[in-house]
């Protein structure tokens, strides 16, 4: 994935999850998986990860491999 082709304000799919998350929000990404991003953080000092709002208005972060353009 392009950093290019994702902004702040971009509709994004979450295709994949790396690490553990709660199940409430594996529930949701199960019924839709899409979200706005709203930004961008440091994770370790070696890549990016996106804040993306989800369709209850909750926010998680997740690795830029994990997101792709909706």
């Amino acid at each position: 994935m392009s950093q290019n082709a994702i902004t702040i304000g971009s509709k994004v799919r979450i295709h994949r999850v790396r690490d553990r998350i709660p199940a409430e929000m594996v529930g949701l990404l199960q019924s839709d998986a899409s979200g706005v991003v709203k930004e961008f953080k440091m994770t370790d000092g070696s890549g990016i990860g996106v804040v993306v709002e989800l369709s209850n208005g909750s926010t998680g972060w997740f690795f830029d491999d994990e997101i792709t353009p909706a």
